[in-house]
C-alpha cells in the first residue's frame, strides 16, 4: 500500500475543500476567515495561536509524507489511512451542510443561522472533528515526534477555541436555541437522551 499517495490524497481533498469553500464564499462577498478578527485578549490569543498551528501542521505533514517518515507497522498505518479518510469525509460533509454559514473563526458582525441539521445532529463541531481525525490519521501513517507534538498542540488549540470562543459566542447570539441544541448533541460526537 502506498501511504504517501494516500496521505497526499487526503490532504489535497481536505485542504482543497477548505480553500474552494473560502474562494466560493469570497465571490459571494462573504469573508470566511474570521480568525482573530474583532477579538481581544484571551479570545484573540487562542484564535491566532490556533491559526499559526494550522499553518505549521500541514508543512510538517507534507515533509513527513515526502520522506515517508514512520515508526509504525503496516496495520497501524492502514488504520491511520482509514481514520484520515473518515476525517476528510466528516469535514467535507460539515462544510457542505453549513452552506454559507461556515466560517473559520467566529464572526461577531456576520449574521448566520445556527445549523443543527444533517451531520450537526450528531456533532456540534464536525469540522473540528474532521480536522482532528485527519491529523490523527496522518500521525498514524507517518509517525514522528515533531508531527505528533504539533498535531496534538493544534488539536488542543481547536478545543480551546471551541470551549472559550465559539460556545460562548453561540450562547450569546442564539441563547436558548443553542442551549437546547447543546443539551441534545455532544461537542464532538453523539446524541444525549
Amino acid at each position: 500500500m502506498n501511504f504517501q499517495v494516500i496521505g497526499i490524497a487526503a490532504l489535497l481533498i481536505f485542504y482543497g475543500c477548505y480553500f474552494i469553500k473560502m474562494i466560493n464564499q469570497h465571490y459571494k462577498g462573504i469573508k470566511t476567515d474570521q480568525i482573530g478578527q474583532g477579538k481581544s485578549g484571551f479570545e484573540k490569543f487562542i484564535e491566532i495561536t490556533m491559526k499559526i498551528a494550522t499553518y505549521i501542521v500541514p508543512m510538517v505533514e507534507i515533509v513527513s509524507i515526502i520522506f515517508n517518515i514512520t515508526h509504525f507497522s503496516g496495520p497501524v498505518r492502514i488504520m491511520g489511512a482509514c481514520i484520515s479518510f473518515i476525517g476528510v469525509t466528516v469535514f467535507v460533509i460539515s462544510v457542505l451542510t453549513m452552506q454559507d454559514s461556515w466560517r473559520a473563526g467566529v464572526s461577531k458582525t456576520d449574521k448566520t443561522e445556527l445549523v443543527t441539521r444533517g451531520i450537526y445532529q450528531i456533532s456540534r463541531n464536525p469540522a473540528f472533528l474532521g480536522f482532528d481525525l485527519v491529523y490523527i490519521g496522518i500521525v498514524l501513517m507517518f509517525f514522528n515526534w515533531l508531527l505528533f507534538i504539533i498535531s496534538i498542540f493544534a488539536m488542543i488549540m481547536f478545543h480551546l477555541q471551541i470551549v472559550n470562543v465559539e460556545e460562548v459566542f453561540l450562547l450569546e447570539i442564539f441563547g436558548d436555541e443553542y442551549l437546547n441544541y447543546k443539551r441534545k448533541v455532544c461537542r464532538y460526537i453523539g446524541r444525549r437522551r
